[in-house]
């Protein structure tokens, strides 16, 4: 910016449209640091090239020789979050008298909340990166698996495999967050679109759970088959609804005024605590509302399952012992499936090393969920054990017989179920209610 381009301060107050427009603090500070060196050129500097004042939207950049390195102390507070100012952040100036693309904040880091330790913290969010990663990979493993063999595709592993699919979309974005926050080098466009899409996929995992749990009821209370209601309207509510919900909350969100308290402590760590989009607001309601109705809704189901499941037992011979282990079981196996895990984590102990254990158990329980899926629902279940162990027997004999090409070894002739049979357990679970292991 040339210095005859530049205005000052004064001229800037002297225009009404101008003065309204100061109250915005970016704009106040991006104007104080570009007019800073209007008039500050000295004669020795003629031949002397330098980077000029630039503005990055979160410090201002002095007027530096060119082929140098900036250095200037970390911000103070962003959003309510203090920084470490003992620390620094760097900016090149090129050779050319032009800054590099790229500001260096990774020594900024954010002060420790009252009452938390950096440790504590850390730790925290280290075993939701764990738990995140662990439930990706064994995710990826299962729908690869249901995706894979065609004779396990059925109506039922249809609503598990979108299920997993939220789950890793979920877990994905949940990572690239994190990673964001701590290379702290996002933009608004950036910060906007992760944290719509992580909103999105979370919400979509909540419907999703929705789905599994009045597929459950209609087939366990109200004694429907699977096959009355059709997949597309599974598919509409699981992944249509989300959409039409976290628009219409990213669009109130974009007009909603920006909190300037500092934002209040989140069991998950791994947010965007310097994107403006995560500060908590009256209007977040619009995508939790659905989130909160859809674990009462799954709450209800819950017990109605289990009430038909505990009557049925009740009617056979088995002992007593053995009925009590079946109902255990089941209901295990569905909080995780239904989103129970949820409720029972919503709330804890907020100071102290209590605190602190509670923090570490809810970041076990929600980032292991997806694995959880994974494991019952596919790596623990007999159906999937015994089709990928006829597919690899069949396998080993295609081999030691040379890879004979009159052999067909096609899923619908060899297949330990077929599709019919599939179905035909839909029917079935409705007595037995879930078939795991």
């Amino acid at each position: 910016m040339a210095a005859s381009d530049r205005v000052s301060i004064k001229e800037i107050e002297e225009s009404d449209r101008l003065k309204e427009l100061l109250n915005h603090t970016d704009l106040l500070k991006e104007v104080e640091c570009y007019s800073k060196d209007a008039d500050s050129t000295g004669s020795g500097e003629a031949s002397v090239l330098f980077c000029p004042n630039f503005y990055d939207t979160l410090l201002c950049w002095p007027k530096t020789p060119a082929g140098t390195l900036a250095v200037l102390p970390c911000l103070e507070e962003l959003n309510g979050i203090k920084y470490d100012t003992t620390q620094n952040a760097s900016r090149f100036c090129h050779s050319n008298g032009t800054w590099d693309n790229y500001t260096n904040y990774k020594a900024c880091v954010d002060m420790p909340l009252e009452g938390q330790t950096e440790t504590g913290v850390e730790t925290a969010t280290t075993l939701y990166f764990i738990g995140y990663t662990m439930s990706l990979v064994a995710l990826s493993i299962a729908v690869g698996i249901f995706l894979y063999y065609k004779d396990l595709r059925c109506l039922r592993n249809t609503i598990h495999t979108n299920l997993m699919s939220t789950y890793m979309l979920a877990d994905l974005f949940w990572i690239l967050t994190l990673i964001l926050q701590i290379s702290m080098q996002e933009d608004s466009t950036s910060c906007v679109i992760l944290v719509v899409l992580l909103h999105y996929f979370h919400l979509t995992n909540f419907f999703w759970m929705f789905v599994e749990g009045l597929y459950l009821y209609m087939l366990v209370v109200e004694t429907f088959t699977g096959e009355n209601i059709k997949l597309r309207f599974y598919v509409v509510l699981g992944w249509g609804a989300p959409v039409v919900i976290v628009i219409l909350w990213a669009i109130v969100k974009s007009f909603a005024p920006i909190p300037t308290e500092p934002q209040a402590p989140t069991a998950d760590p791994g947010v965007l605590r310097n994107c403006p989009w995560w500060s908590p607001h009256a209007y977040d309601w619009i995508y939790q509302g659905p989130a909160v109705a859809v674990l009462g809704i799954n709450s209800i189901f819950l017990l109605m399952i289990m009430w038909v499941l505990i009557t049925k037992l009740r009617a056979t011979n088995n002992a007593e012992t053995q009925q009590y282990r079946k109902a255990t079981k089941a209901l295990l196996v569905l909080i995780p499936l239904l989103g129970i895990t949820y409720i029972l984590v919503i709330t804890g102990p907020a100071e102290g090393i209590p605190a602190a254990i509670y923090d570490y158990v809810t970041a076990v329980l929600l980032s292991t969920q997806g694995f959880t899926i994974a494991l019952f629902y596919c790596f623990l279940n007999t159906e999937v054990q015994n089709t990928v162990r006829h597919h690899f027997e069949r396998w080993k004999t295609a081999r030691s017989l040379g890879g004979n090409r009159r052999y067909n070894y096609s899923s619908k002739d060899w297949s330990p179920r077929s599709r019919t049979e599939s179905i035909r357990a839909n029917s079935i679970t409705k007595h037995r209610i879930i078939q795991f292991s």
